[in-house]
């Protein structure tokens, strides 16, 4: 491997032969796998030192790009407060910090509804209490994340869990709140994240992981306990499913959720007895998928099953809590092509959460009609965009009167709402200060059209300066996985492309949930190409409406999003001039076929498992970006960034992938955060950094390195 910084490393080549369905594949990279090895450090720390050097030349844009994003956001800054029990809960950064603070005052009284208005310098509360200061906790570390944090329903204890190493393993505390404020011995090393307390705040509930890092087992503690006294209440030995814990809202249950990527089953205790016996809601039917949520409706415990047992896009019902396999009552029907999502229950009212023409909404419904024998009337919440996100947030009391929600649009700052469920109307809480002047007049987001190749009509969505002249620069965004959508969101950062006279366009391919579970029905497992040829439409679609051309299109994504990229740099590399993959998914069949590797079993309901079924081998084989990187293609600029303690995207899919492109010629850079998790760096500033150094990458690829921004 040359060690000059000047010249390209190359990869040594130790050839590992495997062998599936007559298929014998040999991978002259595979030992890059060997984490410890040195020769692998000393890889990726020469490949660093070649990102460095190849990108140098950018070092002033990236420190103008930082200061930017820096300079539009309000660095000393609180959220809006959250009731739960008798305290308001909420959490503020301060200038020149990397993490936030976590902190709550006392409520007024029982009626207190109203959050403490916010001091607009984002100094603290009257009468504050600082349960966590994240900047203390992550004192003597290069990498720090938050995975629990809860307080006892009392009020008087708290716990939570730190990563210090990006591998989403945490270490569990605990703290008293009141008196001396002093820490418990209680410690739990290796745990997942979402650790809670119980109804009472005698004991915790947490989940750890297998061999194969999937969440597998959930544990009782007794606060006050060595753990080797803790139970393990439940343990999932199918490797398929992924397990999870918490309280329902009402906190009347504590609720043991597991799931596939198609099969639920949900486990409920009374909350007044937290060392019984869990009891199944429904069994486990394999491609049925539910989630519970505890509802009191006339004075009866019911609950709300949002379900899609013959209900392809879900639909809600609900059953008796004493009896759930008995009679169903239908409360939504099943509506093709409006999937529902998720269904939150109160004291006097429903929020429904779903996806209606692309776009995340949500209706309230009172119950006080309902209990008396009338039909539910649910009011939609509408909003004055024509693309926008809304959903419920911070909604932890069973008897308030509001409803606490988020709404954003690539135009508009993430916004913080109360919705006065009685009078039916909207009190904003807070906008996201953008800093700087921002106006969103001088912007403009519009929904747009791309025609696959099978003739499926693609959505996209573009966004760009009112007064861009076209053909422009162009981003392209896409995911495609999962069922995940890519919805209308506010980006400060975004905004120093955009007043370069970039514009941003997002492709809502199949394989997400945009149009509902058909959509991604249609983009997994043996039609997962339908995902790559979707973006690839939607490139097309914005070269031939002269939005942009392809020598200044730049595409973007990560993780499964990256797969689509490595996808489409084999399938149409003249349709870009540049190409940023993220922690990407870029050797699937390699992952996949390895059912020791983590997650690897759980993904086979996604993508299909090539280990026993020869046809998923050779379709998955048909796509793999490290498969199919071709001697012939002319490859367009690639940037891969990727982390070393990443445990969902291995490190080395994008440097087994970037050593076989650069083997054939192609303009390939890595970059691997070598503190790092599958979020990349953890603290604020790092993170801007990060988005710096890649927007400049960006911009110098569209031929922008030279332009500044747009002065209004």
């Amino acid at each position: 491997m040359n060690s000059s910084t000047n010249t390209p490393p190359a990869a040594a080549k130790h050839p590992t032969e495997r062998t599936h369905h007559g298929d014998t594949v040999i991978d002259q990279y595979e030992w890059l796998r060997q984490k410890e090895s040195p020769e692998v450090v000393a890889y990726l720390d020469a490949e660093n030192a070649f990102t460095d050097a190849a990108t140098e030349h950018l070092a002033d844009l990236r420190q103008t790009l930082f200061e930017e994003i820096k300079g539009r956001v309000k660095e000393t800054d609180l959220s809006v407060p959250v009731r739960e029990g008798d305290w308001w809960y909420y959490s503020r950064t301060e200038e020149g910090k990397q993490y936030g603070i976590h902190c709550r005052v006392p409520a007024l009284g029982p009626d207190d509804w109203t959050p403490p208005a916010l001091p607009e310098d984002g100094s603290a509360l009257l009468n504050e209490q600082i349960l966590l200061d994240d900047n203390i906790e992550a004192e003597g570390h290069d990498f720090f994340s938050l995975g629990s944090f809860d307080v006892s329903g009392d009020g008087t204890l708290l716990l939570w869990a730190v990563d210090t190493e990006g591998d989403e393993r945490y270490t569990l505390r605990l703290r008293r709140l009141a008196g001396d404020s002093a820490q418990l011995d209680d410690e739990i090393s290796g745990t997942a994240a979402g650790a809670f307390f119980d109804a009472t705040g005698r004991y915790v509930f947490y989940t750890t992981v297998d061999d194969a890092w999937r969440p597998d087992t959930v544990w009782r503690h007794e606060v006050g306990t060595p753990s080797t006294a803790d139970v393990a209440v439940f343990t999932e030995p199918d490797e398929r499913y992924w397990v999870g814990a918490g309280l329902t809202r009402s906190r009347k249950y504590v609720e043991i959720a597991l799931g596939s990527k198609i099969t639920s089953e949900v486990h409920l205790l009374s909350a007044d007895n937290p060392t019984g016996e869990f009891s199944v809601v429904w069994p486990r039917r394999e491609g049925v998928e539910y989630s519970v949520e505890h509802a009191v409706i006339g004075g009866e415990d019911r609950l709300l099953v949002l379900h899609n047992d013959g209900a392809l896009d879900f639909e809600l019902a609900d059953v008796s809590a004493a009896d759930p396999q008995g009679p169903r009552r239908t409360l939504v029907a099943h509506r093709p092509g409006i999937r529902l999502e998720g269904v939150d229950a109160f004291a006097t009212h429903l929020v429904l959460e779903y996806r209606r023409e692309a776009l995340p909404r949500l209706s309230v419904a009172r119950l006080d009609a309902y209990a008396a024998g009338g039909a539910l009337d649910w009011q939609e919440i509408e909003f004055d965009e024509d693309l926008f996100s809304s959903g419920a947030r911070g909604n932890p009391e069973w008897n308030q009167p509001t409803v606490r929600l988020g709404y954003t649009s690539f135009v508009t700052p993430s916004s913080v709402f109360d919705y006065d469920v009685a009078t039916a109307t909207l009190i904003l809480r807070k906008q996201q200060p953008v800093l700087g002047g921002y106006d969103p007049s001088l912007y403009t987001q519009r929904r747009d059209w791309a025609t696959a190749a099978d003739g499926t009509r693609v959505p996209l969505s573009i966004v760009s300066r009112r007064d861009v002249q076209t053909p422009a620069p162009a981003l392209l965004y896409g995911y495609g996985s999962y069922e995940h959508s890519i919805d209308p969101g506010f980006s400060s950062a975004r905004i120093s492309l955009l007043d370069r006279g970039v514009v941003f366009a997002v492709a809502h391919v199949r394989g997400g949930g945009e149009l509902g579970r058909a959509w991604y029905e249609n983009g997994k497992s043996l039609t997962k190409i339908n995902t790559f040829s979707d973006f690839v439409a939607c490139s097309r679609h914005l070269v031939d409406t002269g939005v942009t051309t392809a020598d200044r299109l730049v595409a973007e994504g990560g993780s499964a999003g990256g797969l689509l990229m490595g996808a489409v740099a084999n399938m149409a590399p003249d349709a870009f001039a540049g190409i940023l993959a993220a922690v990407p998914f870029v050797d699937p069949l390699t992952s996949i076929l390895d059912p020791s590797l983590p997650l690897t079993v759980i993904e086979w309901d996604e993508w299909g498992d090539p280990l026993r079924n020869a046809e998923v081998y050779a379709y998955m084989k048909s796509y793999s970006p490290y498969e199919n990187v071709s001697t012939d293609a002319r490859y367009p600029r690639i940037l891969a960034v990727t982390s070393f303690n990443d445990t969902r995207v291995l490190y080395v899919e994008p440097a087994k992938w970037t050593a076989r492109l650069r083997e054939v010629g192609a303009p390939v850079l890595l970059r691997t955060e070598m503190g790092a998790g599958h979020g990349g760096v953890s603290g604020r500033y790092e993170s801007w950094q990060r988005r710096a150094f890649e927007l400049a990458w960006m911009l110098d690829v569209m031929g922008l390195a030279e332009q500044g921004p747009a002065t209004e």
